[in-house]
């Protein structure tokens, strides 16, 4: 049923030939030939027209002739593929149905076409570790065009070998372990502070729109120095059109938030290619920011990194640091309003940090070592992004047939790994679509990645930014907790569209605590 995207023309070709359901062109086009001088123009075309869709179904349909051996599966209509059932929103915390009727089906390995491409999807935990560790072996990055339109054909994302190497020891020098303890540790709570003290003059608090504002008012800074909340939000407010957009179906037409979405990111690119030609005709300067260390990169004799890299990496380091953290943190108060037992257990550790000796009362001022001792914030930041599946799905490509199982995957072959299949494992969690932060006190929390927790991916490509996500979720939550209370107001329904959403938001009342 699927003809893999790799395959050649000559292997098509005799696919159609030796398939007892192909029609002879030759005899089609003899017969058409014949009939010329009494059909009418309008029997022509249509006539011409049935026999393209015909070809094409033709084709969709005699793939499984030539590759007996691809997992089963279905690759649905036409053009279409099973897109729609794909994007169908689902109201629980369960395995999207789409992903569980087809696990019932086929099994944890099965074949499909979404958005336009044949995929091998992995519902299996062995496969989907395999997929990540052998990066730059039997599988390399890949993503859809239409995330590739959005995250830009030079991101990162995209970089292979040595120059992915190289662009991430660039950024682990804004998020390393060094940064982090010396430089975003103070920033972040100073942050945190001064938004809470802001909402307690709302009527009404957003939680994700206020924290991904607070978050990405934070690495804005640090990226490029720039202040959003003087502009108020205008910045934000690009990236916050691409977040919505990236998992939309890719229907790029005024109205549709895939249009929104490109729309935001051409204006993000605008302000950067500017900002960086300013920059370069700046006298030279001490580096203030990441903006500054890329611009030396770039400057560099024979630099790995060209323009459309370096702008396409701002870019992307702009729209990851902040989505991830605020979705979690907005799952993590949703969470806690509903379970107040996890929110005592979470209060008291935190008030025990607050009463360390010759700790001022009135101050919620941390230490690198007091953020790393709150170890069940850490059991509740984790238990969160497992339920939350913030990045729904991962893609790799490979580059040389695979053998799985009684499978094998040709060369070339898109994969698409589905983390959520290893977050709602029953083998592994037990009840695993309620939330229980107490079961991580048996568990060995991931250091990185690891078969049975893929939130910040795994293997070459571990996301950069993890430890900066967790760190801010944990300070976030210090200084919430130890002065505020608040109140559910309205929203708080989770749906997935694969992508985490609150559609009506999640909004609360902050309140001083008595």
């Amino acid at each position: 049923m699927v003809l893999p995207l790799q395959a050649t023309t000559s292997t098509y070709l005799t696919c159609m030939k030796d398939s007892k359901y192909v029609l002879s062109e030759h005899r089609l086009i003899s017969k058409i030939g014949m009939d010329m001088d009494y059909l009418a123009a309008p029997v022509f075309v249509t006539l011409a027209l049935a026999t393209l869709l015909l070809r094409l179904v033709l084709r969709w349909r005699v793939g499984e002739l030539c590759h007996p051996r691809l997992p089963p599966g279905s690759r649905g209509l036409p053009l279409f593929g099973e897109t729609l059932e794909f994007f169908t929103a689902s109201p629980t915390l369960e395995l999207l149905p789409f992903f569980k009727r087809r696990l019932e089906r086929y099994g944890p390995i099965f074949r499909t076409s979404l958005v336009g491409e044949d995929l091998i999807v992995s519902l299996d935990p062995e496969l989907s570790t395999r997929v990540l560790q052998e990066e730059e072996r039997a599988f390399q990055i890949w993503y859809p065009p239409s995330f590739m339109r959005v995250l830009g054909a030079d991101s990162i994302i995209a970089a292979l070998g040595p120059l992915h190497r190289h662009i991430r020891a660039l950024m682990l020098r804004l998020f390393g372990p060094e940064s982090l303890r010396l430089v975003l540790l103070p920033d972040v709570q100073r942050s945190a502070r001064a938004e809470l003290r802001s909402w307690l003059r709302l009527p009404d608090v957003e939680v994700r729109a206020a924290t991904s504002r607070m978050i990405f008012g934070v690495t804005a800074k640090k990226l490029i120095s720039h202040d959003d909340a003087a502009s108020e939000g205008s910045l934000w407010k690009c990236f916050d059109a691409c977040t919505s957009g990236l998992l939309a179906f890719p229907l790029c037409v005024p109205g549709t938030a895939f249009y929104r979405c490109m729309q935001g990111r051409r204006r993000v690119m605008k302000m950067l290619k500017e900002q960086l030609g300013a920059r370069r005709n700046e006298p030279e300067r001490e580096g203030v920011d990441f903006f500054d260390l890329v611009i030396h990169e770039l400057d560099k004799p024979e630099s790995e990194l060209n323009e459309n890299m370096a702008l396409d990496l701002l870019f992307l380091m702009l729209f990851a640091s902040h989505e991830t953290t605020s979705i979690g943190l907005t799952v993590i108060l949703k969470f806690l309003t509903d379970n107040p037992k996890a929110l005592q257990e979470l209060t008291e550790e935190h008030e025990n940090v607050q009463k360390r000796a010759g700790a001022d009362p009135d101050s919620d001022e941390i230490t690198w070592e007091e953020y790393k001792s709150m170890k069940f914030t850490s059991h509740v930041i984790h238990e969160a992004l497992r339920l939350a599946n913030i990045a729904p799905v991962v893609f790799r490509k490979t580059i040389q047939d695979v053998q799985i199982n009684d499978y094998t995957i040709p060369q070339g072959s898109k994969v698409m790994i589905c983390s959520s299949a290893a977050h709602l494992n029953p083998k592994v969690y037990e009840n695993p679509s309620v939330f229980n932060p107490w079961r991580w006190k048996d568990i060995l929390e991931p250091v990185g990645g690891s078969k049975n927790f893929m939130a910040f991916g795994g293997g070459l490509r571990l996301c950069v930014g993890a430890d900066f996500a967790k760190l801010q979720m944990a300070i976030f939550l210090h200084c919430l907790v130890i002065k505020y209370r608040w109140e559910a107001i309205s929203g708080g329904t989770m749906m997935f569209y694969p992508g985490l959403r609150f559609p009506d938001g999640f909004h609360i009342k902050l309140l001083p605590k008595d």
